[in-house]
């Protein structure tokens, strides 16, 4: 089980908060929690899927373990080392352990920077080869994501979308990481390239013994590529477990309905679940002034007085399946 191997990085109590200024002259600050108290650990060699609506802070999350946002409260622990008080100097050792695949292939390459410039800064930076050998190391990173040297002297605006997805894939593996947040690598791209992609992301991970932060809202893909997956919602996780086990038997009403909304190809079938689809009513709420207690109870079934007093920790229910929710097991909808 995946919970008997060595924790590769750790989370502890992670919050990211954003002041946001009001009032008179802007005088008076009040704050978008957009994560808001997180535990979990991702163990070494495995992917570890989040997923969740838009705006429910998955970005930010994977920005702020990798310190590209700072830390408002909380503990972000690789290979046992604390790095979430460190300085930016501090930090540059720590940067070759971690990298990031962004959304937006395009918006994330220097347009002005050919494109053996992009994969070669990092080398670069951290002083891991020079002359021949930085453009020997560039040239093997072009081909290993499936392009050619030809491409090393181009720059971004002549690749296609996945093409450009695929420079930034490179440029992550130049440093040689241990640990890869990939921040919905795939959203940007057409269907048949997005296969592709994470294909090349899991051969990817076999040869070089990586580890993966996938975050995504495509919930079929994430259990392809997945070992175990995080639901969150408002800031917060409110279930974690090994993929199947979490698909087949989803515990937190969020997670239901998430799982009841992913599209089925057969219309048959899709007309025999109809009548189990969770429909969830109203709006997320702001992160500004999230719900008291329970942040998914003003749209829940279930809900339930002590929903809005009580904040729900997440509970084991066995083999590291994690449910925050007072009524795990028991739930009881409110229009029965």
């Amino acid at each position: 089980m995946t919970n008997n191997k060595e924790a590769l990085l750790e989370v502890k109590g992670l919050k990211k908060y954003f002041p946001q200024r009001h009032g008179f002259l802007g005088r008076d600050t009040r704050y978008v929690k957009a994560v808001d108290g997180l535990d979990f650990k991702i163990y070494r060699g495995e992917t570890f899927g989040l997923v969740g609506e838009s705006g429910c802070g998955k970005s930010t999350t994977g920005r702020t373990i990798i310190r590209l946002y700072d830390i408002t409260e909380g503990q972000v622990i690789i290979d046992g080392v604390d790095i979430s008080e460190l300085s930016q100097k501090e930090l540059i050792p720590y940067r070759k352990k971690m990298q990031m695949i962004f959304q937006d292939p395009y918006a994330s390459l220097n347009s002005r920077m050919t494109v053996s410039d992009i994969i070669g800064e990092a080398l670069d930076i951290h002083g891991l080869a020079t002359g021949d050998a930085r453009r020997d190391r560039i040239n093997y990173l072009l081909n290993r994501v499936g392009l050619t040297t030809e491409h090393a002297s181009r720059y971004p605006h002549e690749f296609s979308g996945g093409q450009r997805q695929r420079i930034g894939i490179a440029r992550a593996l130049a440093v040689d990481p241990e640990f890869i947040i990939c921040d919905e690598p795939i959203s940007a791209l057409d269907v048949s390239i997005q296969a592709q992609v994470v294909n090349m992301l899991d051969d990817l991970q076999s040869e070089l013994g990586l580890t993966y932060m996938f975050i995504a809202h495509d919930l079929s893909m994430v259990k392809h590529i997945s070992d175990r997956i995080a639901v969150m919602y408002l800031g917060r996780i409110v279930e974690i477990g090994e993929a199947d086990r979490l698909y087949d038997k989803p515990e937190h009403p969020y997670t239901q309905a998430l799982l009841s909304a992913v599209p089925i190809p057969d219309p048959d079938v899709t007309r025999a679940l109809a009548k189990n689809r969770v429909i969830l009513e109203g709006d997320v709420p702001s992160p500004l002034n999230p719900p008291s207690g329970c942040r998914f109870r003003t749209r829940c079934l279930y809900s339930k007085p002590v929903c809005s007093t009580q904040i729900p920790e997440l509970e084991d229910l066995g083999d590291g399946h994690q449910v925050a929710c007072h009524f795990t097991g028991k739930l009881v909808r409110n229009d029965r």
